[in-house]
């Protein structure tokens, strides 16, 4: 494969993690006044619209008769779950912390495939996993200073993304990414609305906050939109790791937007889990595999 299409799918995926992070500290600017369960329920419908727009474009639409397939209601579930644990921490601690924990969703992934899948996993690769989730306990620090509940639920979103991806490798192929994605967004809005009063009830929105939500949900669409595109350029071993590059953006957003300086647990739980995701993927390039860790989804649900 030549050089120049791998720097494509590597530029590509940069982007997209740039679009999901921005995206994310959007929302964590509006949660400041905004419960999540009605930004989740804005957010949804724009993006739902903007994605059923392109999907109808592109001829993606299929039957509603496809939701009965068990594996596209795991999916759903997972997407839901997702979007709401990672909202909800994400609206409580540090922007980087929340990064660096779901930088652990591809280790989940491979972890998952391994038990659930029956895939393959040797001892080094179970020893990368291990080393991951010892990263995210240095991040997440339970019982001691600085310890938050709210970690626990990047934690929970980890798990939910993580089955989200396994199903997604058992839906029938011949179901268009698109589809998919215009039928969660749309699960998103729904369980946004219904949480919206448990979580404080309905604030009135300012032309300026619905100007954020919808500046959001385009940046969730071009995330989307860009990672599909850099999965079709170049070699995935070589593309996949740049995922990362999320991580960098949550540092420069935390300190510049929110004044969240990292501290050295962060620091140090993000280099192992991120030291441990790359050593995963090399050793799905050296063995040939299926790739599960290089071809789980990076970020959470729209």
């Amino acid at each position: 494969m030549a050089l120049s299409s791998n720097l494509r799918g590597a530029l590509f995926m940069s982007l997209s993690m740039a679009g999901f992070t921005f995206n994310d500290s959007i929302v964590k600017l509006l949660t400041d006044h905004i419960n999540v369960g009605q930004v989740m329920f804005l957010r949804g419908v724009v993006a739902t619209v903007l994605i059923y727009l392109l999907a109808r474009q592109r001829r993606a639409l299929r039957p509603v008769r496809v939701l009965a397939d068990r594996w596209v209601g795991l999916r759903v579930v997972g997407e839901v779950g997702g979007t709401l644990t990672f909202l909800i921490g994400l609206s409580h601690i540090p922007l980087a912390n929340a990064s660096a924990i779901l930088q652990a969703l591809p280790l989940a992934v491979t972890m998952g495939a391994a038990v659930f899948l029956s895939e393959p996993v040797g001892w080094r690769r179970w020893g990368a996993i291990l080393a991951g989730f010892a990263g995210v306990l240095i991040i997440v620090r339970p019982g001691l200073d600085g310890f938050s509940p709210y970690a626990l639920m990047i934690v929970g979103t980890v798990l939910f993304a993580a089955a989200r991806d396994l199903a997604t490798r058992k839906i029938n192929a011949a179901i268009p990414s698109l589809f998919l994605s215009t039928i969660t967004a749309a699960a998103v809005a729904v369980a946004g609305l219904f949480m919206t009063w448990p979580m404080g009830g309905w604030r009135p929105v300012s032309a300026a906050d619905f100007g954020l939500i919808s500046l959001a949900a385009c940046l969730l669409l071009v995330g989307y939109q860009f990672i599909i595109m850099s999965m079709r350029e170049g070699e995935i071993s070589f593309i996949a790791p740049f995922r990362y590059t999320s991580f960098i953006w949550a540092l420069l957003l935390g300190m510049v937007v929110f004044g969240e300086y990292p501290d050295a647990y962060m620091i140090t739980g993000g280099v192992i889990v991120i030291g441990s995701g790359l050593y995963t993927l090399y050793r799905e390039r050296v063995r040939g595999t299926a790739k599960p860790a290089a071809r789980s989804a990076p970020r959470h649900s729209p």
